[in-house]
């Protein structure tokens, strides 16, 4: 039986609070972005609040599966990060409870918010879109509030141009008025200049109520003179002290028919979408087919100006029977110039046919690529949800550091890595550059791995982000090693056996030589054997522990000259000098399939070569520790100063 414990309680409670504040933050900033592109449609436009609220409202709704990843993932990474930065974490993980356990409530509700977002993408999504994008092509066709600037042209009211010197803007004055009337065109356009004038609009706000005093007209008359010669055209001057006109104009906001975004891909559920595709699947194989048996039988399709006994003809001869140059050559001039029309009129008109066809077939298939990259986009962004909370809840484990700082920036990082790689993907497949299926799940293929990872290594309690330990694996790799550090200790237990170092020093000495003669350390090794031969050197091995069993017992020495001169004693990577792997097969493919056995072939040669000379100062330093020891022996007052 399902129990809700009071953990699980205290860990839903702090990440609900969180999630909702950050989910309405992300929506908002997604909201201004949405709204800075489109700001255009929307000033200056006279539209009412009710409008402008539904825009939002749509657009919002629109936005929602955008918005709870990112939200998903900034709460997971504060709320774990508090419990890390509160030393919570740490106690819950002390009871014996594993990162797991704690986020098991958190994985239920957030798998819940996944079919939340594919709800909202599958279901309110389309009907959304569709009145969201109606919304927006009813703004585009509006016409602007009249507000006639200074200085310019003013051409948003149809088949007239207006500029207006200056205006007086508290009574609505305008001041040097020149009005193009172009709506039966350019060349027949009507100018009227005046002193000054007036412009409003009337109470059905489908006229406009022009007033212009002190002016003239100026009419083209060509148009009534049946087409005259233009540098003869006469035309009519009017001058007026004050004219009156009115001019058609509508400014109130008529929303377009909805059903112009039926074919959209964003406006169908999946299995609207998955019907379409099969149709249209259908329409482009029916189309091709057709295609194919055009291009298979208009190659010896005849002129169309021939007669029926020259058809049956044409029908029945094979050109490799003919010489066609000798019959061309043989021609008259007329001839093959009308040959040559014939074949190019042929040749522009089949290329023009073909160009429309290729046209109809990249016009379907681009269509189908968008309806399935609709059709995978629900799913996908629905699962970002989940794999976003594994990457925020163990990265906030493994940081410890709660509020809006570190997160933030975590977040918005792994958020834009998120989408350039599922831009790009998304791209590629509706340019049809990619399969489809493979340019959508490209981002859930590349952070899904991460998510694991990381809720893996901070479930283990793993180092993920010490970069200590990256160093050492670096300086490793390279072949940097550490320095010996031996100090004085206070408090001495065991005494080293000054009588039987000398001997065991030449024990250690005899094999440093004899593994100098057995191995040739300086020469090249052979690079077949290299990756065939077994990875562990036993006899270096036995070298090395008995060095460090010498080095653990001298340095309980209190002789500072003693201490000194075993920092001479150089650290031995054991299998640095043989092949790097301890499965055969792995060392094989790296050593002959890939040229990267090169790079750990001269690694490995370097090592060999670093190997000759510890050996050689090893015996050095034998030689030198036992002068020491034999002289303590002598004289022990040293040794106990």
């Amino acid at each position: 039986m399902l129990r809700i414990k009071k953990l699980d309680i205290f860990v839903l409670k702090s990440f609900l609070l969180l999630f909702v504040a950050t989910f309405f933050i992300c929506l908002f900033i997604f909201m201004m972005q949405f709204l800075w592109k489109y700001v255009d449609e929307l000033v200056g436009k006279g539209l009412e609040m009710s409008v402008l609220g539904e825009f939002f409202f749509y657009s919002a709704v629109t936005l929602v599966p955008t918005s709870l990843p990112l939200a998903i993932l900034l709460a997971s990474l504060i709320t774990f990060g508090n419990f890390g930065e509160r030393y919570e974490l740490l106690a819950m993980k002390a009871a014996g409870i594993s990162l797991l356990n704690i986020m098991r409530p958190l994985i239920i509700f957030v798998t819940f918010l996944c079919c939340i977002s594919f709800f909202f993408q599958n279901v309110i999504g389309p009907q959304a879109y569709v009145k969201l994008w109606t919304l927006l092509i009813s703004m585009k066709q509006k016409s602007p509030e009249l507000d006639i600037p200074e200085g310019v042209f003013y051409d948003e009211i149809d088949g007239y141009n207006l500029y207006v010197k200056k205006k007086n803007r508290k009574t609505g004055v305008l001041y040097d008025v020149t009005i193009y009337n172009v709506s039966q065109g350019f060349e027949n356009a009507d100018i009227i200049v005046a002193d000054s004038g007036r412009l409003e609009m009337t109470a059905d706000k489908q006229h406009l109520y022009l007033r212009l005093y002190d002016g003239e007209m100026f009419s083209n008359l060509s148009q009534q003179q049946g087409g005259m010669n233009a540098q003869n055209a006469p035309y009519r001057r009017e001058t007026f002290r004050e004219k009156h006109s009115i001019i058609e104009f509508d400014a109130e906001f008529n929303m377009v028919d909805a059903s112009v975004m039926g074919n959209q891909s964003n406006s169908k559920n999946m299995k609207m979408l998955q019907a379409d595709i099969d149709s249209m699947n259908h329409v482009t194989d029916s189309i091709g087919r057709k295609y194919y048996t055009d291009a298979a039988t208009s190659s010896y399709r005849p002129v169309s100006n021939l007669s029926k006994e020259d058809t049956v003809r044409i029908r029945e001869a094979h050109l490799g029977e003919y010489d066609v140059d000798s019959l061309f050559l043989a021609s008259t001039l007329a001839q093959k110039q009308k040959f040559l029309t014939t074949a190019t009129s042929r040749a522009e008109s089949l290329k023009n046919d073909w160009n429309f066809k290729s046209f109809t077939i990249k016009q379907n298939d681009q269509s189908i690529r968008r309806h399935k990259t609709s059709w995978h986009e629900k799913i996908t962004l629905s699962l970002a949800c989940l794999i976003f909370f594994f990457i925020g809840a163990p990265l906030g484990a493994i940081i410890r550091k709660g509020g809006l700082g570190m997160p933030v920036v975590i977040s918005v990082l792994i958020f834009i890595i998120y989408y350039i790689i599922n831009n790009t993907g998304y791209k590629m497949a509706r340019d049809g550059k990619w399969i489809v299926w493979v340019g959508m799940w490209t981002s859930t293929a590349v952070l899904a791995p991460l998510g694991a990872f990381l809720t893996y290594k901070s479930n283990k309690d793993s180092v993920v982000f010490n970069a200590d330990v990256y160093l050492a694996w670096i300086r490793k790799i390279i072949g940097i090693r550490g320095v010996r550090h031996f100090y004085r200790k206070e408090v001495i237990i065991h005494v080293p056996d000054y009588a039987n170092l000398p001997g065991r020093l030449d024990i250690l000495t005899e094999a440093c030589r004899s593994y100098l003669r057995e191995n040739k350390l300086l020469k090249a090794p052979n690079y077949v054997r290299l990756w065939t031969t077994d990875p562990k050197d036993d006899p270096i091995e036995a070298i090395n522990e008995q060095l460090e069993s010498i080095l653990e017992e001298m340095s309980n020495t209190t002789s500072y000259t003693l201490l000194d001169t075993l920092k001479n004693y150089p650290i031995i990577p054991s299998n640095a000098h043989k092949r790097p792997f301890q499965r055969y097969g792995l060392n094989l493919a790296m050593g002959i399939v890939f040229p990267v056995g090169l790079f750990f072939y001269f690694r490995i040669w370097a090592f060999r070569i670093r190997l000759y000379k510890d050996l050689e100062k090893i015996i050095r330093t034998n030689d030198q520790v036992k002068v020491i020891v034999v002289n303590s022996l002598v004289n022990p007052e040293p040794i106990h100063n």
